[in-house]
């Protein structure tokens, strides 16, 4: 099992020694998130709280760019890996998310995971003047497009919402950069298992992420991509503390990661790096060491 520590709500001056605290310690990955902006005015629905609105969003929340904040961490490390979660993949433009994910995946020898999302907040999409109700279909075909212009080779693509000629993108990553798809909803989890090389979680319980890696399961094996190569991130909030024993059981239904919460929601808001660094030795010595 891969373990994953969350950035979110992390200080900002406090991120680069974090990941490198990630890296010693041993820890797998840590998950960078994404918005372009905060709206003062927001009418959007967030999906995963019951009220519908995003935990612990202020206007002083913290938005850095992700592949800006993943080029610096990945200079600074040498095997921890990063994953976007979520990554909102059909607010932007295809070309331009495969030169940046496909040069990190480059120059950090492979160490990259595009995790993705279609995105909730549609104060965002209009603002970048993208159709908010066509979202769905523009997300499957940024992934199609992606996935041709890291070849390395020379490729052309005409599609309903992006067309170009042929043409070669460079400098290709290892191999295309796996791209990961987030969400519980009926059509993100057969976007994974149709066109993900995994999943990437937001926070359930352990019985609902086990429920859900087991519809994982049935869907790729409706689909046959069951014996592809196949990520399952997991993000786990129940009420009593994770055991070795429940790692052990999210890895036999399909796991192959888990992502511990932000400090925020484990430690409380404005903590300092000596506390971070004694919670992420505390799950090393846990459940890293136990599993």
């Amino acid at each position: 099992m891969q373990f994953w520590q969350s950035s979110f709500l992390c200080e900002g001056d406090q991120l680069f020694d974090v990941a490198k605290a990630c890296e010693s310690i041993g820890f797998h990955g840590f998950i960078v998130p994404d918005h372009l902006v905060h709206p003062e005015k927001q009418e959007s629905k967030y999906l995963y709280s019951a009220d519908h609105k995003p935990p612990q969003f202020t206007d002083e929340t913290l938005w850095p760019d992700p592949w800006t904040l993943v080029g610096g961490l990945a200079a600074v490390t040498q095997k921890l890996h990063f994953c976007t979660s979520i990554y909102i993949l059909p607010l932007r433009h295809p070309i331009e998310v495969a030169k940046a994910t496909g040069s990190l995946g480059y120059f950090s020898k492979g160490r990259l995971h595009l995790g993705t999302g279609a995105g909730w907040m549609k104060e965002e999409f209009d603002m970048m003047g993208v159709d908010f109700h066509t979202r769905g279909k523009r997300y499957d075909e940024c992934i199609e497009v992606i996935r041709k212009l890291q070849t390395g080779k020379f490729v052309e693509h005409h599609g309903r919402f992006f067309n170009f000629p042929r043409v070669i993108m460079t400098p290709a990553p290892p191999a295309p950069v796996p791209i990961l798809i987030g969400g519980i909803s009926e059509p993100a989890l057969r976007r994974a298992a149709l066109l993900g090389d995994g999943w990437v979680a937001p926070g359930q319980t352990l019985e609902q992420a086990l429920d859900t890696l087991r519809t994982l399961e049935k869907l790729r094996k409706e689909y046959g991509t069951y014996n592809k190569p196949f990520d399952s991130i997991v993000a786990i909030w129940d009420e009593r503390p994770m055991t070795p024993a429940d790692i052990r059981r999210l890895e036999d239904a399909g796991a192959t990661g888990y992502t511990v919460f932000p400090f925020a929601f484990t430690l409380g808001p404005n903590t300092t790096l000596a506390q971070k660094r004694a919670e992420l030795e505390r799950v090393a010595e846990e459940l890293i060491s136990k599993v």
